[in-house]
């Protein structure tokens, strides 16, 4: 028997289901009519629940499958009603009137980095900030306060590594404040374990490091079962920390660079799990930039604890054709299960339909920040 006349058959199937899509999304500006009119609002949740359970039941064996198609039309019905009625108007005008000149190259700028001298994000900070001096704090938390408090125009933190994952405070900080990142930059990782003149590997029993490093390097503590690890401030500081007091039986994890800057000698090279180690940082601000080149998005938000909502959501980012790179959850605190979201898509809000969709997203979900559109730099 020939495929033929059942893909035939199909093909026809399919051409009466298009046509009567475009029917249905004609009577969807029908209806946005009528809200524009009646000042009602675009979402009607009891609404769509009443047409995906009709939907479920009537599809019989194919329920679910069906529940999922109409949930899909019904949220690209949603965003041609939020396309017709203008929403998001606050957040549209604060994007186009984002400032694109960021002074990375100006002396002057003020910048709060994590950590002491010679830390990654120090680095981070001289690749971004090629010409200021930046002032350290030792904490994340004292970071997010400066840049709040305009004790610093930017500051710079780490947001994830390959090897240990995202670094949970961060996100919650960035979820907490609703900063604005402006750029981003990925930096090498290339621990050393470091210790003062004269110490030997045999002789240490305690490492320092910040509790991430010490995650990179999980693989040689597994060999090393006699050697205890201890969670520190930040990588420099370990070896700041170790240099000051002349321990000689402990050492720290730690850069390269920030061995030098503390006048300690380097027991091990490539001390970490992954040769390709690298960790992601963000600059973060309470001013909205957005370069013209800007090709990433980051945004946060909250949404209902009802089966299928962040499916359906995730589903019109697909719908405009952008890229999701990045989904980290995190428990709203005070709430029973009740999480907020972080996104990262590429894109650029230049365009059309990705600038719609954030404008609709904006009018609909609870909690929503629209984060930045920056650069990798």
């Amino acid at each position: 028997m020939s495929l033929k006349p059942i893909r035939d058959e199909i093909d026809n199937i399919d051409k009466q289901i298009i046509q009567l899509f475009t029917e249905r999304m004609e009577c969807s500006k029908k209806v946005a009519q009528y809200k524009l009119e009646n000042g009602m609002p675009i979402f009607n949740a009891e609404r769509e629940r009443e047409i995906l359970d009709s939907v479920e039941e009537n599809a019989g064996v194919y329920g679910g499958g069906a529940r999922q198609l109409y949930s899909a039309i019904l949220e690209i019905s949603r965003a041609l009603q939020h396309d017709m009625l203008g929403s998001g108007e606050k957040l549209k005008n604060e994007i186009l009137s984002a400032a694109d000149n960021i002074p990375f190259e100006y002396d002057s700028v003020k910048v709060a980095c994590f950590g002491v001298p010679g830390t990654y994000a120090h680095q981070a900070t001289k690749k971004i900030f090629s010409k200021c001096s930046p002032d350290f704090y030792p904490s994340f938390q004292d970071v997010f306060s400066a840049v709040r408090n305009e004790e610093a125009d930017f500051g710079v933190v780490p947001i994830e590594n390959s090897s240990a994952g995202s670094v949970t405070d961060v996100y919650d900080l960035m979820l907490k404040y609703r900063f604005h990142i402006v750029a981003a930059c990925d930096i090498s990782v290339n621990h050393v374990l470091a210790a003062n003149a004269g110490t030997k590997l045999g002789d240490i029993s305690k490492i320092y490091s910040h509790q991430q490093a010490i995650a990179q390097c999980s693989d040689f503590f597994r060999a090393h079962k006699s050697i205890k690890s201890e969670e520190y401030i930040s990588t420099a500081a370990s070896a700041k920390m170790i240099s000051e007091t002349g321990d000689k039986f402990s050492a720290a994890i730690c850069s390269e660079e920030a061995a030098e800057q503390y006048g300690l000698e380097i027991l091990l090279r490539g001390f970490q799990n992954n040769p390709n180690n690298t960790t992601r940082f963000i600059v973060i601000s309470k001013k909205l930039y957005i370069e013209k080149n800007a090709d990433k998005i980051s945004l946060c938000f909250s949404l209902p604890h009802v089966t299928g909502s962040l499916y359906s959501t995730l589903c019109r980012f697909a719908v405009n054709g952008l890229n999701l790179t990045k989904i980290e959850s995190r428990p709203i605190f005070g709430s029973s299960f009740e999480y907020l979201f972080y996104l990262d898509f590429t894109g650029n809000v230049i365009n059309e339909n990705t600038l719609r969709l954030l404008c609709a997203l904006s009018n609909e979900l609870a909690e929503f920040s629209f984060l930045g559109n920056y650069t990798e730099k």
